[in-house]
């Protein structure tokens, strides 16, 4: 599991969800939960969080990535890859830390991934875990 603290810095509210931006270091982790400011206490701008999300939520992408629709894009590059037969765990030194990412042995040859190469990791709004 990924996991970095950081401060709310957003907060828009619509019906029972609340989308939320949280600095971490000089990047920003976008967030959408199924609470409000009414209904979870710690929701509050410049309240520090913790932010999850889990190794195989993390989408890697190499080269131009601008027109994707995820907002959680962070910039990095790969420092490990442990390869077994179907998957592969990367490490990428990134803006918000190391990021832990799994995809599938077959995804690292065909993007032809190695130590050293620059790459994003995305991750969707939706799959970001937040907690006090």
């Amino acid at each position: 599991m990924n996991s970095y603290k950081g401060n709310i810095s957003a907060l828009t509210t619509s019906g029972s969800l609340t989308l939320l931006k949280v600095k971490v270091k000089n990047a920003t982790i976008t967030a959408i939960v199924i609470d409000t400011p009414k209904t979870l206490d710690y929701l509050e701008i410049k309240n520090e969080v913790t932010v999850f999300f889990k190794e195989t939520e993390v989408i890697i992408g190499k080269g131009n990535t601008e027109n994707i629709s995820m907002q959680n894009q962070f910039s990095g590059t790969i420092v490990s890859i442990a390869s077994k037969e179907l998957l592969s765990k990367l490490t990428i030194d990134s803006e918000i830390g190391k990021i832990s990412s799994i995809i599938t042995t077959n995804a690292v040859k065909q993007l032809d991934l190695k130590e050293g190469s620059a790459v994003k990791a995305m991750i969707k709004t939706n799959e970001i875990l937040v907690s006090k």
